[in-house]
């Protein structure tokens, strides 16, 4: 992986495809890495792919009491200057679909498209806050691999992908691998993120909304919603996946992407 400073730590991230003009920046999800895009890499052989490990995740070596959405999406956008990368298309799943909607909403000069995948960009009710929070704490007490053994089926519809799967071990070592300290730190900034919904109607680009249908994390019919607030949004559900339909449902999701991108260009 390449590397580069920002804000005075290190992030690190991949360039796949560098000759090539469009340049697509992939955003992960929590508690991931840039590599869960790899299955994407060949469907996207035509584009320039930024792939970088967010702040506390990946290959992040320091440690955070705290991250923010919207630091994230600000860290972004001064990766891209320090590749001398004016305008991309953002790709952003879960958390990285929250970080997206937030770049969108600060440097909408910089984006040309939107591609959300299994999120919502809303900001937590008090419930949901208080829930995030218990979560961290428990995290602290059993650590990311036993959380990881004890959640992993949340993530991906396992019935379907099967336990002794490719995608279930990949998935397995990226959750258990992440620092558990970051993986506190970023539930607790989540919990304190921007309501961005009433954002989305403002929102003028070409946007690709896709929901697993069997997303335990965001309900399709809610991941719906933000396609139906932004003017002439594609939206598309992926039979029997999970939280992660990339990953899940790789032929299916690639041919979505691949279409939408043949569309708008």
């Amino acid at each position: 992986m390449k590397s580069t400073t920002i804000r005075g730590y290190a992030w690190k991230y991949e360039d796949v495809n560098p000759q090539q003009q469009e340049t697509i920046l992939m955003v992960h999800g929590h508690p991931f890495d840039h590599t869960m895009w790899k299955y994407q890499h060949e469907a996207l052989k035509d584009f320039r792919l930024i792939l970088p490990d967010l702040k506390g995740y990946g290959q992040t070596t320091e440690t955070f009491e705290k991250i923010f959405i919207e630091e994230q999406a600000l860290d972004l956008a001064l990766l891209l200057d320090a590749l001398q990368i004016s305008k991309v298309h953002l790709v952003g799943l879960s958390m990285g679909g929250q970080i997206i909607v937030e770049f969108q909403r600060l440097f909408s000069h910089r984006v040309k498209s939107l591609m959300i995948c299994a999120s919502t960009p809303n900001a937590e009710t008090p419930q949901s806050s208080e829930n995030r929070l218990k979560l961290a704490e428990y995290i602290e007490q059993i650590g990311m691999l036993c959380y990881t053994q004890e959640d992993i089926h949340k993530y991906i519809n396992v019935a379907e992908v099967g336990q002794h799967s490719e995608v279930y071990e990949h998935l397995f070592q990226m959750m258990s691998k992440t620092n558990a300290q970051n993986a506190i730190a970023s539930h607790k900034g989540r919990t304190q993120r921007r309501d961005n919904f009433h954002y989305l109607k403002h929102i003028k680009i070409p946007t690709l909304v896709i929901a697993g249908e069997k997303d335990f994390f965001f309900n399709p019919e809610d991941v719906r919603k933000v396609a139906l607030e932004i003017e002439d949004a594609q939206f598309e559900i992926i039979e029997k996946s999970g939280h992660l339909p990339n990953m899940e449902k790789q032929q299916i999701f690639n041919k979505l992407i691949t279409k939408f991108y043949q569309r708008i260009l």
